[in-house]
């Protein structure tokens, strides 16, 4: 490696220091991406352009610049840059941090504290940042790359602003690889497919697209490579999912909502990432369900049965092969008919069950098992309907405190067009039974 960076004119020094620190930014305006923070319209850049920079936590994805953003500020602010991770540290190292704040402080001297991985420090740990934070000894900028509303506490959220770093898109991965030639002093040896498969490779992080830089850059010149052939060099950089992070409610809602859009393509690339990321096939067998009741319901009765039908297939097959029936069930509620009319309809009922729930059942539908409750009028008046003229006598069943209510509204849509129907007939008898009383 050392001969092919001598060649590109690189010194010793150089060589052995990681291409992500020899491209590490000197200032904020050469950052690649975040423009949404950093712009001028962008938060960061009205902060600075006033001269009151406040206490941040950046949340975004592995490799996006928070890091190198925190000591831009830092630098641009006069203020000391220090670093600690959370994963690393505890009480007594933040003991530590916060004297030599202090004693800084009392010299003039500012601390921007920045805190990788902060979403990791238990509720004490952050807590006890606030006095520090409030009296002005160190600005705090945290990192995170889990949903701060989850992982951080309140406090010290009221006392910070959130700003959403990006995965940078392919143009800006394009604009590194063009900075690291430059670095380099030559072109990767790579033809216009292998280019946009390093890209893709690197999966919107750069410090990971730098790293697969490195590794190209230390094989022959001699030879341009495309990208079935850079493939099988390099290894793709594993997907960016926590299955107990943001990463498994995002693409498990992304999933879900797929379903609910009835677009089984989108449905089933979700599926596929989840189970490219190593989520358990049983949490997604359960997941979809949930769908099946939830957001298909009546619409399809079936649909459930081809969830629970797919769901004991993967326990009888195991993976591989058990995870396509469930892939299947993915496609067939993508496709089914929708409706949430009993979903609604029960959380109305539960709510009028919550507000109602002291009113006795009406007499006439109770049982008089005893003499004393049947002089009580237990049963009395009670119609079978099985004797009924077309099977319905149509009495009352609720409370006789409660107006009767309408819970369930079919929606015209599926076998619930039919329900609908039946609904609409039984309304009919039970107005035509009211008016011959």
């Amino acid at each position: 490696m050392s001969n092919l960076f001598d060649q590109a004119g690189l010194s010793d020094t150089a060589t052995h220091q990681p291409l992500a620190d020899r491209l590490r930014p000197k200032n904020l305006s050469e950052v690649i991406g975040q423009q949404q923070v950093l712009g001028e319209d962008g938060p960061l850049g009205a902060m600075l352009a006033a001269g009151s920079l406040g206490s941040l936590i950046f949340w975004g994805p592995p490799g996006v610049g928070k890091t190198t953003i925190a000591r831009l500020l830092a630098h641009e602010t006069d203020l000391e840059f220090v670093q600690i991770s959370a994963i690393f540290s505890g009480v007594p190292e933040l003991r530590k941090v916060f004297e030599a704040a202090k004693a800084r402080r009392s010299v003039g001297q500012g601390t921007l504290l920045f805190v990788d991985e902060i979403h990791r420090f238990n509720k004490a740990q952050q807590d006890s940042f606030l006095p520090h934070m409030e009296d002005g000894t160190i600005l705090l900028v945290g990192a995170t790359t889990e949903n701060p509303s989850f992982e951080l506490n309140a406090a010290v959220l009221s006392r910070s602003q959130v700003l959403v770093l990006e995965r940078l898109d392919l143009d800006e991965l394009g604009q590194l690889v063009q900075r690291a030639e430059d670095e380099l002093g030559r072109k990767l040896p790579l033809d216009e497919g292998a280019h946009k498969a390093l890209l893709e490779m690197a999966d919107g992080d750069g410090r990971a697209l730098l790293n697969l830089i490195e590794q190209v850059a230390a094989w022959p010149a001699d030879k341009v490579l495309d990208a079935p052939s850079l493939g099988t060099r390099l290894m793709k950089r594993a997907a960016n999912y926590d299955k107990s992070g943001d990463g498994h409610y995002n693409l498990i809602s992304a999933l879900h909502k797929s379903v609910r859009g009835s677009d089984p393509d989108a449905a089933l690339y979700w599926f596929c990432r989840m189970l490219e990321g190593g989520e358990d096939p049983r949490f997604l067998a359960r997941r979809l369900t949930r769908m099946a009741v939830e957001d298909i319901g009546l619409a399809d009765p079936q649909a459930q049965a081809v969830c629970l039908q797919s769901w004991e297939t993967y326990e009888r097959l195991g993976s591989p092969e058990g995870e396509l029936a469930l892939a299947q069930s993915v496609i067939y509620l993508a496709l089914a008919p929708k409706s949430n009319g009993a979903y609604v309809a029960y959380k109305a009922a539960r709510r009028a069950a919550k507000d109602t729930g002291a009113l006795m059942p009406p007499k006439h539908i109770l049982n008089a098992p005893t003499s004393l409750m049947a002089d009580q009028g237990y049963g009395a008046g009670y119609n079978y309907d099985h004797d009924a003229e077309d099977g319905f006598s149509g009495q009352n069943y609720f409370p006789d405190d409660m107006d009767r209510a309408r819970f369930y509204e079919p929606v015209e849509r599926g076998f619930e067009r039919d329900l609908g129907k039946r609904q609409a007939y039984f309304d009919k008898l039970r107005s035509k039974r009211e008016q011959d009383r």
